[in-house]
């Protein structure tokens, strides 16, 4: 640090502690709320942070010490498709360097999921690409979602700064933060084409179906186990960004290395009772539990082979066993039923392994056993075995 003067320095991180877990930087004039949780909710919220001015002045100071900055702005992805909001641009990182240091302030924002996300550090035709070297910077490559942390205050050198007050396990969620949008312009392209079913059994299964899926991230997240959207949830997601009405269940997915034998007890525990198990551990297993209002929580175990993953299903009057088949993927964040939650990073990839290439079309009549485009055949139970591999409670 010999070629700037340390408190300069010091100065400048003070100031950008203060916007790194920024909470809602800007509000927008209203949110469009559309259907089944594709749009968002009207809301003009309180603004917590830096305001306009307050960063033109951090250029200013910045500037004026001897630093070029750069700014990366665009637009809020959750207002795609919305003309009067959409050309909206919002500041996602700042960039200012001198010499060969350079401070990087990434700006995070609240979501309604008690989460904080950032942007893609996405550079423009008109950036000098040299102007730092972008590659070596932890934050940008994708947007990211981060647990809201706690802060805490430190003293650096006699200047206060905040840090989170769990650092480990901020720095521990940075390798597994990629976060993906839910795609709202298409989804407000389908509901156009496929007007929601907005009857009042629908209306009450949406809100049912969104409570188990929230009650069953909470007991997971005691627990200590990943899981993510799998069949028509996933579907529904990234199709709609909701949940879908005619579905009648809530589909997760857990990989088999995650399962403990405490899930059923603590799922028992926060009211929702067994329905079904099939299958053991070491091979397909799949439990079902019962939700309030008739709705179902299936969570199928994934098992993993050299180059595909599969998870099973199993027919309770006939013993039959039967395997589906998807490509390897990688877990990514994303917002769902106001609450981050995994999905499969290959999303359309996963997807179309389940529902073929015209998931896009709405399907109402379903059979598990001969829809699915990766379903095969997988033997059958001994019948010695059923009592273990066939409960119905």
């Amino acid at each position: 640090m010999s070629r700037i003067n340390k408190n300069v320095i010091l100065a400048l991180l003070t100031l950008t502690s203060s916007a790194f877990l920024l909470f809602q930087l800007y509000y927008y004039k209203h949110y469009l709320s559309a259907k089944n949780g594709a749009g968002l909710s009207k809301s003009k919220g309180s603004r917590i942070g830096f305001d306009s001015i307050q960063w033109e002045g951090w250029f200013w100071i910045a500037e004026n010490t001897g630093f070029q900055c750069l700014k990366i702005e665009s637009k809020d992805p959750r207002l795609d498709g919305i003309d009067s909001l959409s050309g909206t641009e919002i500041p996602l990182h700042y960039i200012c360097k001198v010499a060969t240091h350079a401070i990087h302030l990434v700006v995070f924002y609240e979501r309604s999921g008690n989460y904080l996300w950032h942007g893609h550090l996405r550079l423009k035709g008109h950036i000098d690409k040299k102007f730092v070297p972008f590659r070596k910077l932890q934050f940008g490559r994708y947007p990211g979602a981060f647990d809201r942390p706690e802060l805490q205050q430190i003293t650096v050198d006699g200047l206060e700064i905040l840090i989170p007050k769990d650092p480990m396990h901020f720095l521990e969620e940075m390798p597994h933060s990629r976060f993906i949008e839910c795609r709202y312009k298409e989804a407000r392209a389908f509901f156009q084409q496929h007007l929601e079913d907005s009857t009042v059994e629908a209306v009450a299964f949406r809100k049912s179906a969104k409570e188990v899926l929230q009650l069953a991230a909470k007991t997971l997240k005691k627990l200590g186990v990943r899981f993510w959207l799998s069949s028509g949830t996933c579907l529904g997601w990234y199709r709609q960004c909701g949940i879908i009405s005619y579905s009648k269940d809530v589909d997760i997915g857990i990989f088999i290395q995650d399962y403990k034998s405490d899930i059923i007890p603590a799922f028992q525990d926060a009211g929702l009772p067994l329905k079904h198990k099939f299958g053991k551990v070491e091979d397909s297993l799949e439990l079902s539990f019962q939700g309030k209002d008739d709705v179902k929580l299936d969570i199928f175990f994934f098992y993993e082979e050299t180059d595909h993953v599969w998870n099973g299903g199993t027919q309770a009057k006939t013993g039959k066993k039967f395997k589906y088949l998807f490509p390897k993927f990688a877990l990514c964040w994303t917002e769902f039923v106001d609450m981050k939650v995994r999905v499969p990073c290959e999303t359309v990839e996963y997807i179309e392994a389940n529902y073929g290439k015209t998931w896009k079309i709405p399907v109402k009549t379903w059979d598990w056993k001969r829809s699915p485009s990766n379903v095969q055949p997988n033997g059958i139970w001994p019948i010695s075995e059923w009592d273990e591999v066939i409960q119905l409670y």
